[in-house]
């Protein structure tokens, strides 16, 4: 369970960042190298590869130098833990939301 949690943690935080968002999206349509990256975010490439190592972190990208050149892929983690937390997060709401309406429904004509 410490695990689950420790990989949900990496996982929020890397996508906590609208530019790592955005990193994973443009990975998404293709590999790419980091300058190419930094080119298409008007970012350095020191601030670029700061956001890479996050998203490396928490096994969403993977990078491979090929020569002089570091390429960037999406990695092999796809984000399920993080789909079935919110699944499971919107479960218990929905669940509360349940139990609101039936109480509504019963105290509805009490004074």
């Amino acid at each position: 369970m410490v695990q689950c949690q420790q990989v949900l943690d990496r996982s929020f935080s890397a996508l906590s960042d609208s530019t790592r968002r955005a990193i994973l999206l443009r990975l998404g349509r293709s590999e790419a190298s980091l300058g190419e990256l930094a080119e298409g975010f008007e970012m350095t490439l020191t601030g670029l590869k700061k956001h890479v190592h996050v998203l490396e972190e928490a096994g969403l990208v993977t990078t491979e130098k090929v020569g002089r050149v570091r390429r960037c892929r999406l990695g092999p983690r796809r984000l399920e833990d993080v789909t079935t937390w919110i699944a499971s997060y919107r479960t218990q709401l929905e669940q509360r939301l349940d139990h609101l309406e039936d109480f509504l429904e019963r105290t509805k004509g009490t004074p």
